[in-house]
C-alpha cells in the first residue's frame, strides 16, 4: 500500500488530529482515506476493551510471572493467539501489552505484570507473546520503554544508568521483541539520564527506530506526553489519551512556524497507517488469521495456570496427594481467589473458580473450610446483581446498566445514552440478603462525595479526598470509609450508593466500590477454628495471599511480608498438622518464616479465572506443576541485591549495574532462579557444545511422565532453554541455539565479541548446573 499517497491527501490539521487519541482508547477515523477508528485496550492477562467494567466480560489468564514460570514459548504463543481472538471479538485492534520491564527489585509494585529478573528470559517470553498476538491480526505495544522498573514517583523520577548497563540489561528485551516484529511500543513516564522518555530522541529515534530498524508506531503511556516540540521531536508518534493534550493546535502552530518539520509529522502518520493496514483498519483490509481455529479460553486458562504453578518444596513427596479423604482448606484467598494484580492489568471475567470451589468439585474428598484470618485492607464488593443508574440533576435516568458486583468503573467511555454535560451523579442499587445475623460492615472506596443508604436510612455520607499526588490512585488504590450496620439473617435489605459524576480532561471517570464484610468473631477465634479444622483432617492446605494494597500499579511494596496475621496462621496450622501444604497466591516473592515447618510450598502466582480447577488438578496429580522460578525468591528482603525504589532528589541511580537478580546475590536465597520441582526426577547425562549450538541429554528417572526445563548458561548468565517431556526411563536430547549477544559486551565502539574460552553449563536451575562444556 502506498502510504505516502494517502498522506498527501491529508491537510496538516487532519494529520495532527490523527496523532492524539479521539478519546480514552482510540485514534480517530479518517473516512476519506479509508481509515477506520483504531481501538486500543489494556492487557496483558486479557482484553478489557473500551469499558473498565464487567459489562463486557473477558477471559482472565494467569499473570505474566506465571506465564514466564512456564518457560514455554509455544504455550505463550497460544496465549497470544487467544488474546488476539478476544481482541477481535471486542473490536480491539491493538493490545497495550506485554510489559517487559525487569524484576530489578522484589519491591516493584508491578512485579507481577513483568516476566522475570532476567533480560534473556523476558525477551524470549515477550517475543513469543508478541508473535502469538500478531499472528491473530492484532497489534502489540511492548512497554514501558525503558527502565520503568518501579512505581514510586513514576511520573517524574529520573533513572540514572550507564549506557553499558542500559544496553546489556534493560534494553535487551526490547531489542528482542523489536526483532520479533512488534508493531508498536509504549514509552514510559520516567526519565532516563535526565530526559523524559516521551522526549528521549537518543533512545527512541536513535536506538529504537534508526539502529534497530523499528517500523512500528510509538505510543505514550497515558498522559506521559507533557510537551509539544520536545515530545514531537523526541520520537513519540501518538499522545494518549485525547482529544485534549499538548499537541493538537499547539503542534499545528509549531509546524507552521517551522519549529517542528512537517516531515516529522508525516513519519508519525505513516507509522499509524502502517499499523492500521496490519490490523485491518485501513482500506477495508481483512485481518490475518481470520480462519484460525477457535481457542477454548477457559480450558487454556486452566492449562496455563497448572503449567505455571511452581512447586518449591515437597518434603517426603507429599504431593501429589494420595489416599486423602478429608482436606482442611484455610485462608481468605481460598474462598475469594486473588486471580490478578491491580491497576491497568485488571479485567473482568464472567466466572472465577476459587480454590474452595475447585476442590469441592473433586469426588471422594471432603473439603472443610476455615477462614483463619482475613488480611484484606479494603472490603471486597458484594457479588450480587446490581444496577447502576446514571442521572441528571433532576433525578431523571439517562441510562441504566446491570452489573455482577457492587463495583462501579467507567473510565473514558460512559454507557450509551449518557450525555456527560447532563450527567450529575451515578447510583448503585442492590438487594442484599445476609446469611448471618449481627454487625455487618459496609464500605465505600473512592474519591469524592458518597451517600450510602440501607433500606432508605443514610448510614454514611462523606466527601473523601485523595491521598498523595498520583491521580491514578483514585481508581488504583482509593481511600475507603466504613460503617457498621445491624442486619438479620434472611431479611433482605436495599443498599444504595450515590456519587457525583467525575470527568478528567474531557472523558468520564467513575470509579468506586461498595464493599461488605460479614460479622466476625475476631481474628484470634478465626485462627483457633482453623487449627481445630486442620487437626481433624488428613491434610491441611493453607492459601496465603497478598492483597490489592500490596501488589498493584501505582505504588511499590514496603516489605515482602504476607499481610495481616497469615504467617501466624500458617505456623499454627503446621503445628497442628504436619501434613500442611502452603499455596502462595502472590504475583511476586513473599518471605516465608515458616518454610521449614511445612511439608510443601506451591506457588500459584496470580493464577487467573480458573485458579481452583488448576489447583485441584495439581494437588491430586492430574497435572504436574510445570513452573520454574522466573525470578530468585529471597529468604529475607534485606538479602536481595537491590531494594532501592525511593528517589533521592528526584533520581534513582542504578548503581548496582548489571548485578540484579541471580547475578547480584551474595547471600543464599530461599530459592534460586530457575528452581522448581515436578512430580518426577531427572538425570542430566551429557552435554556437547559446538559453535553456538549446545546439545543436552536428560533422562526421566522417576515413575511418571514429566516435563523438564533444560536451562543453559554461558559464563554464568542464562543464554538458552528448552522444555522437554519424557516417559519414565526415557532419555531425550535437546539442542539449544545460543544467541550472539551471549558472547558480546557493549563497549564505546558498540557491541564487541568477548574473547573466549566460554564456559557453557546446563542444569535444572542457576544453582544446579551439573553439566559443563567449553566453547
Amino acid at each position: 500500500m502506498d502510504f505516502d499517497d494517502l498522506i498527501n491527501k491529508l491537510d496538516l490539521p487532519t494529520k495532527i488530529r490523527l496523532l492524539t487519541g479521539a478519546d480514552m482508547w482510540s485514534l480517530p477515523a479518517i473516512p476519506e482515506i479509508g481509515l477506520d477508528r483504531l481501538v486500543m485496550s489494556d492487557g496483558p492477562i486479557g482484553v478489557r476493551g473500551e469499558q473498565w467494567s464487567a459489562v463486557d466480560p473477558s477471559i482472565a489468564l494467569p499473570s505474566p510471572t506465571a506465564l514466564a514460570a512456564t518457560w514455554d514459548v509455544d504455550l505463550v504463543k497460544r496465549v497470544g493467539r487467544l488474546l488476539a481472538q478476544e481482541a477481535r471479538r471486542k473490536g480491539v485492534h491493538v493490545l497495550l501489552a506485554p510489559t517487559i520491564n525487569l524484576h530489578r527489585t522484589p519491591l516493584g509494585g508491578r512485579h507481577f505484570e513483568c516476566f522475570s529478573e532476567d533480560p534473556f528470559l523476558t525477551g524470549e517470553v515477550g517475543a513469543a507473546y508478541v508473535e502469538g498476538v500478531q499472528e491473530g491480526g492484532v497489534g502489540t505495544t511492548p512497554k514501558h520503554f525503558v527502565a520503568n522498573d518501579f512505581e514510586t514517583d513514576r511520573f517524574t523520577v529520573n533513572v540514572q544508568v550507564t549506557e553499558k548497563v542500559l544496553r546489556e540489561v534493560y534494553l535487551r528485551p526490547f531489542e528482542r521483541v523489536v526483532g520479533a516484529g512488534a508493531w508498536g511500543l509504549m514509552t514510559a513516564y520516567n526519565a532516563v539520564n535526565g530526559t523524559t522518555m516521551t522526549e528521549h530522541s537518543d533512545l527512541v529515534n536513535g536506538v529504537l527506530k534508526d539502529e534497530w530498524g523499528f517500523d512500528g508506531y510509538v505510543v505514550s503511556d497515558w498522559t506521559a506526553v507533557r510537551s509539544t516540540e520536545p515530545a514531537a521531536l523526541g520520537g513519540t508518534d501518538v499522545a494518549m489519551p485525547g482529544p485534549h493534550g499538548p499537541w493538537g493546535d499547539k503542534l499545528e502552530e509549531a509546524v507552521r512556524e517551522g519549529r517542528v518539520p512537517e516531515s516529522v509529522v508525516d513519519d508519525k502518520v505513516r507509522r499509524i497507517l502502517r499499523l492500521a493496514h496490519r490490523v485491518g483498519a485501513l482500506g477495508g483490509a481483512s485481518r490475518t488469521a481470520a480462519d484460525q481455529e477457535q481457542i477454548d479460553g477457559v480450558a487454556l486458562a486452566r492449562e496455563v495456570a497448572a503449567r505455571g504453578f511452581t512447586l518449591v518444596r515437597n518434603e517426603g513427596g507429599i504431593l501429589p496427594l494420595e489416599n486423602v479423604s478429608t482436606l482442611a482448606l484455610v485462608g481468605s484467598a481460598a474462598d475469594e481467589a486473588r486471580i490478578m494484580g491491580g491497576g491497568s492489568a485488571q479485567v473482568f471475567p464472567d466466572r472465577v473458580v476459587s480454590p474452595l470451589q475447585g476442590l469441592r468439585e473433586r469426588d471422594g474428598v471432603e473439603v472443610r473450610y476455615a477462614l483463619g484470618t482475613d488480611p484484606r485492607v479494603r472490603l471486597s464488593p458484594l457479588t450480587i446483581p446490581t444496577r447502576a443508574y446514571f442521572m441528571d440533576a433532576d433525578g431523571d435516568v439517562l441510562a441504566e446498566e446491570r452489573l455482577a458486583t457492587t463495583e462501579a468503573r467507567w473510565i473514558g467511555q460512559l454507557p450509551d445514552g449518557v450525555d456527560q454535560d447532563r450527567l450529575a451523579f451515578v447510583e448503585l442499587r442492590a438487594t442484599y440478603t445476609p446469611d448471618l445475623s449481627g454487625e455487618h460492615v459496609f464500605s465505600v472506596a473512592g474519591v469524592g462525595a458518597f451517600k450510602v443508604t440501607v433500606d432508605g436510612r443514610t448510614v454514611l455520607e462523606e466527601t473523601v479526598s485523595l491521598d498523595g499526588e498520583d491521580p491514578a490512585a483514585a481508581f488504583l488504590a482509593p481511600p475507603e470509609r466504613r460503617v457498621a450496620v445491624e442486619l438479620r439473617a434472611g431479611t433482605p435489605v436495599e443498599v444504595t450508593v450515590r456519587h457525583p459524576s467525575g470527568a478528567l480532561k474531557g472523558f468520564g471517570l467513575i470509579a468506586f466500590t461498595l464493599g461488605h464484610a460479614n460479622p466476625s468473631p475476631g481474628q484470634d477465634e478465626l485462627i483457633a477454628e482453623a487449627v481445630r479444622v486442620a487437626e481433624a483432617s488428613d491434610v491441611a492446605v493453607v492459601v496465603a495471599s497478598t492483597t490489592l494494597e500490596v501488589e498493584s500499579e501505582g505504588f511499590d511494596r514496603k516489605d515482602l511480608k504476607l499481610p495481616g496475621r497469615q504467617d501466624e496462621l500458617i505456623a499454627a496450622v503446621a503445628a497442628a498438622n504436619p501434613r500442611t501444604i502452603v499455596v502462595v497466591n502472590a504475583g511476586s516473592p513473599v518471605e516465608m518464616p515458616w518454610l521449614e515447618s511445612v511439608a510443601a510450598v506451591l506457588l500459584t502466582w496470580f493464577p487467573g479465572q480458573e485458579a481452583g480447577g488448576a489447583l485441584a488438578d495439581v494437588l491430586f496429580g492430574d497435572a504436574e506443576p510445570g513452573g520454574r522460578l522466573p525470578t530468585t525468591w529471597p529468604r529475607r528482603l534485606e538479602d536481595a541485591p537491590v531494594v532501592n525504589v525511593t528517589p533521592a532528589d528526584g533520581a534513582v541511580p542504578y548503581s548496582e549495574g548489571d548485578r540484579i537478580g541471580y547475578r547480584g546475590w551474595t547471600a543464599e536465597p530461599a530459592f534460586w532462579f530457575g528452581h522448581g520441582l515436578g512430580y518426577t526426577t531427572w538425570s542430566y547425562d551429557s552435554i556437547a557444545a559446538e559453535d553456538r549450538s549446545v546439545s543436552v541429554q536428560v533422562t526421566n528417572t522417576g515413575g511418571r511422565r514429566g516435563r523438564e526445563v533444560v536451562q543453559v548458561y554461558v559464563n554464568g548468565a542464562l543464554a538458552g532453554f528448552d522444555v522437554v517431556e519424557a516417559d519414565p526411563g526415557q532419555s531425550v536430547v535437546t539442542t539449544v541455539f545460543l544467541p550472539e549477544r551471549a558472547f558480546q559486551e557493549w563497549t564505546a565502539d558498540g557491541w564487541q565479541a568477548v574473547p573466549g574460552p566460554h564456559t557453557v553449563e546446563a542444569g535444572r536451575s542457576y544453582a544446579d548446573r551439573s553439566l559443563s562444556a567449553t566453547l
